[in-house]
């Protein structure tokens, strides 16, 4: 489907053959074995319910994918790359639980860690070196939403001869494919915007490199961090829809963070322009931070994202988060909701903070 627009290949790729009688999606398939003699034979090596996803999210990544249990299962899965000792450069915004495993990976001895400040534009390639294994990057960051000169910090992580990989979940293939950018692996948090419902927790790696493939779907089949069958075709649903969600909330999201930035309760508005996810720093500081959380209606105070409703929380009430986040900043999950409505919202919680 490579001739289709990307919002064409969400709706019809990892679909049936259109054949007369035969379901227009593919269904659940419950099997914890199959038939011996193919590909499958244990429900841990594939499903037919999880090949739909992947084949619609590979479509839409330019690669070839694999659905895991949880965003973290995929993240653990592509640290495995990395040998003893051997070193990972990534934004020191990444997000949190990529950054904890990477602490925890550190701690072990299993590798180094060196944490670089995006913003610098040559921080990125000043920290890799001979030893760096492998490039984690994020544009935007989470939650900062700092952006990344992808082709550049690319190049520069290949130069030394790193694998480059490329947390997607933020931006989704339908903003950014970086594999086209020359990246090696993309990863994704599925729970996010791929199934989008707040119902799902899964996640996802994608590559275009067949061995990097095969590395990956060993290491899954071995350890055995795989998706629920319900998950999978609820993802597959959620992807079908993906384009008009994101198209409202981004809509949404541009339209907020205007007026966000006009309101004197907000001493800052972090927005990259594009997508559904909108920072803003709080002047009243952490204690006015939290109050918004607490003082609406439609918003609902949660730490997740990507759903068709909108969510917001202070990320420095996680004491794993940086401490260059700033104290006041609350992380806004813009959603599908009439965006009148978004701002009555938070414009009657902002006024309440005095």
């Amino acid at each position: 489907m490579a001739e289709l627009r990307p919002a064409t290949r969400a709706v019809h790729a990892g679909r049936p053959p259109h054949e007369a009688d035969q379901p227009l999606n593919v269904p659940i398939t419950p099997a914890s074995t199959f038939v011996g003699g193919g590909d499958r034979e244990y429900a841990r090596w594939g499903n037919p319910t999880w090949q739909a996803f992947e084949d619609g999210l590979g479509a839409l990544e330019g690669g070839r994918a694999l659905a895991f249990s949880s965003g973290l299962a995929a993240v653990a899965t592509v640290l495995d790359l990395v040998g003893a000792d051997g070193v990972v450069v990534a934004a020191q915004h990444s997000y949190n639980g990529t950054i904890l495993q990477l602490a925890d990976l550190e701690a072990r001895g299993r590798l180094r860690t060196r944490l670089v400040d995006v913003t610098d534009p040559d921080a990125i390639a000043a920290a890799c070196d001979d030893d760096t294994a492998l490039v984690w990057l994020e544009s935007p960051t989470n939650p900062a939403l700092e952006l990344i000169d992808l082709p550049a910090a690319i190049a520069a992580a290949h130069a030394v001869g790193a694998h480059v990989v490329v947390d997607n979940t933020f931006a989704t293939p339908l903003l950014q494919r970086p594999l086209e950018l020359g990246a090696d692996v993309v990863v994704h948090s599925v729970t996010k915007y791929l199934a989008g419902h707040s119902d799902v927790l899964m996640g996802a790696i994608v590559t275009a490199d067949d061995a990097l493939f095969s590395v990956f779907k060993g290491r899954r089949d071995l350890l055995g961090a795989v998706p629920g069958v319900l998950e999978a075709y609820l993802a597959a649903r959620g992807l079908r829809t993906l384009h008009v969600r994101l198209e409202r909330a981004q809509a949404n999201a541009t339209e907020l963070a205007r007026r966000l930035a006009e309101h004197p309760a907000i001493a800052e508005v972090r927005y990259p322009g594009f997508g559904g996810i909108v920072s803003i720093v709080l002047a009243g500081g952490p204690l006015a931070a939290d109050l918004l959380t607490r003082s609406t209606s439609l918003w609902v105070f949660t730490t997740s994202l990507g759903g068709v409703e909108s969510t917001f929380e202070r990320r420095r009430r996680w004491k794993s988060e940086p401490a260059t986040i700033p104290d006041a900043l609350v992380r806004l999950s813009v959603g599908i909701e009439d965006v009148e409505d978004l701002w009555a919202d938070l414009e009657q919680a902002l006024g309440a903070l005095g």
